[in-house]
Formats: structure tokens, C-alpha cells, sequence
């Protein structure tokens, strides 16, 4: 037993740091944690994740949870760090002293997903000094903020790629190391109390992983509470950790040193379950033990012997003392642990923030761009070329080629929202990330991708608008002709938010929005009028934006000058009446002005819809 249990120098140094607050880390205590979630498969059965875990993390402490897949090191980091939100969960959590509110762990703790989520468009310096701006106080002067982001850089070795651009899958940028380093440091520039990592080294070579977690290990060596998963961490990188927890089936089987005596502690469990082979490291081997005897049947073993054992009378001995312990907390510790704000700054900073950082890198990138711009340019020019001064030759002729271009125009852009589908779907890992480190409200983040997709749709519309206007030879107001096609596509970019939000994949929303719009092609007036459509249809049409669309269009077009246009035959052949292109269509009495209020109703409709998902909406089930 004296390999693994902590020596009396060890347990004296602790004892003398007990009644000590870190400057900046905080001691977080577990205690019969359970977490469990319902069976998919028999909805009757409840399914233990974790099961009476208990154990503690210090301040200045690099501490590693480990095991097999499945284990639940996962499920741990994500209870203590607020970040599981299917289940429940059971037992005591406290974080120096008192249970840690939602608003405090978003604001006052960094968490450091597996999958880096970076803004590919801007540079190492330009992300952190975005988050720097969203995370940090707003009275902090502006240049303070960069002081902060400049030396943390440095603390994290990112000088050298400072003003290099993130990058992505296809197009170059920061190494993988680099790109990890700079998502911790993402964590890390609001100066968190506690900072949780899940498998920091995922993907990255052995050299790499160790650049990184040495990084991290100089952040606990300055106060910060560390906890971190990691599935196979080198040697050099097992030796940076102060404290590991392992586990296996969701129950604590080891919880001290990270160091050799973690081994004959597990051997003692299990002796001849797995052999310690030349060139064995101490966490390679551990984990194959661990693993082995979870798949042998072995692992209640593990459990058993661990809940019998002197290390876990001394941890339960050591949180008991610290839960009981009457240590005056600092006031502004306690004041941080109330917080009742889950942002630092208020929304319309933050969108201030945002509008500043992103769109100017955007507006640069022709992949965002082109989409946006290209089909219209493309359209546009089509319509005019191929309908040249059509428009002016005002006889009953012409009077279909007009109503069909009127059409086509407002169809197109409902068409082409399709390009504003994946800004939502793509950015939803990172929209998460940043909504669960307390960057931004979900109607903020919404207001800023609406705005800035608004503002480049107004000025793309304006040109487009007025070559087709004017080549073709429409009557009628250009203004209204701008605006209804710009109210359009507006309508289609959000309707394109809205079926991107409640998609799972952007398969599944690329399908959807085109198939919900040849429905609304139906039922727009042209195709079919209105008039001739079978009353359990007729409904369809009053929740069809097009149908405003168009009919505005052709009222301003024909309204000054509604001319006659197709008789009306009596039973006897003979004529009675001559229909206006307007009474043909059933938009004789209609308004332009109500037309264009309906659309910008179905736009706050639309808008509020997707905001009512993004809100509400599990994207990720952890």
C-alpha cells in the first residue's frame, strides 16, 4: 500500500493549503455524483453514466480524468462544467464552498471542446481579441484587452502565427497544434477560475500534444483549476498531471497520484488480468489494464476493491472535511458564484462586437460571396437579355411574357436562399461554443447573421434591380419594384434560417427549402389563380409570401393602366364582359401597400420562428 498512498510530506502540504483561496482557481468537490438517462432501447430502463463518483480538484493542480471508451470521463467533465443537458444528475458539486450557478459556470469557467471551433476567416489574434471583447468586461479599456490578447499569446506560444489566418478544410491555415492552442486560449482570455479540457491532444502527434500540455500545466502552476480527459497521453505528458481520476463503467476505481502506484493499486485489483511488457509506459499501461478487465467482466472488481481501499476512506475524509469547513469566502468569489447574468456584456455590445469582427472578413471571401452575389448577377442578366424591352410594347400579346417575368422575379430569390442554409447549419458547433461560454444571447447571434446577410442582400439588390427594371422596360414605381424583390429575399433568407435551424444535417435542410418552395409556386396566383383553386386549398394561398410578392408587382405594373385583356363568353358563345389582366388574376381590388405590410409580417414570422428554435433547440445531446 505505501506505493500509492500520499506520504506525510504530501498530506502536510495539503493540509496547510486548505484554508487558501488560489487568485484565480477555485477547489471543486464531487460527491456521490450519479448521472443516468433513459434506455432508448426500453424506455422503462434508467441507465447509470456515473455512479456515487466522489473526488475533489485543487487550485495550482493539473488534474486528468482517464478510462476505457465509455467510462464516463466525459460525462463527468460535462456535469461539473454545467454542459450536460440530457439526463439527470444526482449528488453534491461545489465549487469553493457553494453550488456554481449556470450564469457563473459560462462567465467565470473555460471549457475546451474535443473538435477545435474556430472563425476560419479571421486571424489567431483576431479571434481571441473578438472573444476578448465579448468575455472581458465592458468598462475594461480597449487597450487593456489587447494587452491581455498579446500576452496571451505569448503564454501560449502563438506569436509566431499571430497574424496568420485560421483557416479551415479547404484552405490553408494554422497547424493543428496551433489551432488547439489558440481554442484553449479561447477559454482562457477572460482569466477562468477553472478550466475544463476534453481530450486537449485528440488528434494531435505526440510532440504536438505534449507542446500543449505543457502550456496548460504552466496555467496551473499561475492558479487555474484544471481538469482535463485524456484517452492516451504520453509519458512526459502523464507526468505533467498532479491527480488522476480513473474510471471505468461510470464508478471511480482509482483517485490519487498519477504515478506508479496507480498501477500496483489496479494490479492488486486484477493481478494477472494484463502484463506490464518492456516499453510499456505507466498511462499506456494502465488504461490496456483498466480496458482489459472492463471487457473480462472484471471491472465491478476494479470498483469494489477501490471502494475498500485506504485511498478512498482518505479522499472521502478529505471532502468531508472541505464541505464542512467554515472558511470565509472572498466577497467578490461570492459575488461571481450569484452572478445572475449568463453574458458579460449586454446584447447590443455584443452585436457592436460582432459586426465589427466578422463581416469585413467575410465580405472578402469570394466562397461567401459568390453564392450571394453570383446566381442574382447571373439571373439578372438572363431575364433582361432575353425579355429586352418586352415591357414597353404594353399590348395583350405581351401580356403573359409580362406576368411570367414578374414571376420568375420574385421566384428566384426564394430559390436561391438555398445559399444561405450552410452559414447556419456550419457555424452550429460554433454557435454553441460560444453561446455556452456566455459570449452572446441566442436573438443576439441571430440579429447579427439576419443583418449581415440583409445588408449585402440591399446592395446586391440595388444593381440587379434596376438593369432588369430598366432593360425590360417594367411600368409602374422602381421603388416598389425594388423593394418587393428585395422584401422577397429577405423572406427567403430567413425561411432558409428557419429550416436550417430545425434540420439535423444540412442534407436534410437542403431538401427541405426547396421542396417547401415549389409548394408556394403553386399557390402564388400565376400558375393557378386564386380563384379556380379548390377550397380545401384555397387557405394554402393567404400563407404564401410569393403570392404577395408577385401580386405586388403586377399591381404596380398594371394598376395606373389596367387594360382589357381576356373576354368572357356567355353560354351562347358570345362575349359579355372583357377581363383586366388584374380581374383575371384576382387582383383587382388588391393593395400594393398591404401586400408589402404581409411579406414584412411574414418576415418577423419567420424570424421569430428561428429564434424560438435556436433558443430551445439541443443541437448537441451530451
Amino acid at each position: 500500500m505505501a506505493a500509492y498512498v500520499q506520504s506525510k510530506s504530501d498530506l502536510e502540504h495539503k493540509l496547510s493549503s486548505k484554508k487558501t483561496f488560489a487568485s484565480t482557481g477555485m477547489r471543486v468537490i464531487f460527491k456521490d455524483l450519479s448521472h443516468t438517462v433513459v434506455n432508448s432501447a426500453n424506455k422503462k430502463e434508467t441507465l447509470y453514466l456515473l455512479k456515487d463518483v466522489s473526488g475533489y480538484f485543487e487550485a495550482h493542480e493539473m488534474s486528468a480524468l482517464m478510462g476505457p471508451s465509455g467510462s464516463g470521463k466525459t460525462t463527468l467533465l460535462d456535469v461539473l462544467a454545467g454542459r450536460k443537458n440530457a439526463g439527470k444528475t444526482t449528488g453534491t458539486i461545489s465549487f469553493s464552498g457553494q453550488r456554481p450557478t449556470e450564469q457563473f459556470l459560462r462567465r467565470y469557467t473555460g471549457y475546451v471542446e474535443q473538435f477545435d471551433t474556430l472563425i476560419g476567416s479571421l486571424t489567431v489574434y483576431e479571434m481571441l481579441m473578438y472573444t476578448a471583447e465579448l468575455k472581458r468586461p465592458m468598462s475594461e479599456p480597449i487597450e487593456k484587452k489587447r494587452e491581455a490578447v498579446d500576452t496571451l499569446l505569448e503564454r501560449m506560444g502563438l506569436s509566431v502565427c499571430r497574424d496568420v489566418k485560421i483557416g479551415g478544410a479547404m484552405e490553408k491555415g494554422i497547424s493543428g497544434g496551433q489551432a488547439k492552442r489558440t481554442n484553449i486560449g479561447l477559454a482562457l482570455v477572460s482569466n477562468p477560475r477553472l478550466l475544463f479540457l476534453d481530450e486537449p491532444t485528440s488528434g494531435l502527434d505526440s510532440y504536438t500534444a505534449n507542446e500543449v500540455m505543457t502550456a496548460v500545466k504552466h496555467l496551473a502552476a499561475e492558479g487555474v483549476t484544471i481538469c482535463s480527459t485524456i484517452h492516451s497521453p504520453t509519458a512526459y505528458c502523464f507526468g505533467l498531471f498532479d491527480r488522476l481520476a480513473m474510471l471505468v463503467k461510470g464508478s471511480i476505481v482509482y483517485f490519487g497520484k498519477p504515478d506508479h502506484g496507480a498501477i500496483v493499486f489496479a494490479q492488486e485489483a486484477c493481478p494477472n488480468v494484463k502484463e506490464y511488457l518492456p516499453g510499456y509506459n505507466d498511462a499506456e499501461y494502465l488504461v490496456d489494464l483498466v480496458t482489459e478487465a472492463d471487457r473480462i467482466g472484471r471491472a465491478q472488481d476494479l470498483a469494489d476493491h477501490y471502494a475498500k481501499s485506504e485511498i478512498k476512506a482518505i479522499t472521502d475524509a478529505d471532502i468531508d472535511e472541505f464541505l464542512h469547513e467554515d472558511v470565509p469566502i472572498p466577497e467578490h468569489i461570492r459575488q461571481e458564484l450569484q452572478t445572475k447574468s449568463s453574458t458579460v456584456t449586454p446584447w447590443w455590445f455584443a452585436l457592436k462586437t460582432m459586426f465589427k469582427s466578422r463581416p469585413s472578413r467575410n465580405y472578402q471571401d469570394g466562397t461567401f460571396m459568390g453564392p450571394r452575389i453570383g446566381d442574382k448577377i447571373m439571373v439578372s442578366l438572363l431575364l433582361m437579355t432575353l425579355f429586352l424591352n418586352v415591357g414597353r410594347h404594353f399590348h395583350p400579346d405581351n401580356f403573359m411574357n409580362i406576368s411570367a417575368i414578374l414571376f420568375m422575379w420574385v421566384v428566384m430569390p426564394a430559390f436561391g436562399a438555398a445559399a444561405y442554409v450552410p452559414s447556419l447549419v456550419l457555424e452550429r458547433n460554433l454557435f454553441t461554443r460560444e453561446r455556452h461560454d456566455g459570449l452572446y444571447l441566442s436573438f443576439t447571434y441571430l440579429v447579427f447573421k439576419l443583418s449581415e446577410e440583409l445588408l449585402l442582400a440591399c446592395l446586391a439588390s440595388l444593381p440587379v434591380n434596376a438593369w432588369v427594371y430598366y432593360g425590360i422596360g417594367i411600368r409602374g414605381s422602381w421603388g416598389i419594384f425594388f423593394v418587393v424583390y428585395y422584401l422577397t429575399l429577405c423572406c427567403g433568407i430567413v425561411l432558409a434560417y428557419f429550416f436550417a435551424s430545425i434540420s439535423p444535417n444540412l442534407n436534410v435542410a437542403n431538401a427541405l427549402l426547396p421542396t417547401y418552395v415549389v409548394t408556394l409556386l403553386f399557390f402564388a396566383g400565376f400558375l393557378m389563380q386564386t380563384t379556380v383553386m379548390p377550397p380545401w386549398w384555397k387557405w394554402y394561398s393567404y400563407l404564401d409570401f410569393l403570392k404577395y410578392a408577385w401580386g405586388a408587382l403586377m399591381v404596380n405594373n398594371f394598376k395606373g393602366d389596367d387594360p382589357e385583356w381576356l373576354p368572357v363568353y356567355d353560354k351562347n358563345g358570345n362575349i359579355v364582359h372583357m377581363m383586366t389582366v388584374l380581374e383575371n388574376y384576382g387582383l383587382r381590388n388588391a393593395s400594393r401597400a398591404d401586400f408589402v405590410g404581409y411579406m414584412a409580417l411574414f418576415i418577423f414570422v419567420y424570424f421569430m420562428a428561428t429564434w424560438a428554435v435556436i433558443q430551445f433547440k439541443k443541437y448537441q445531446s451530451r
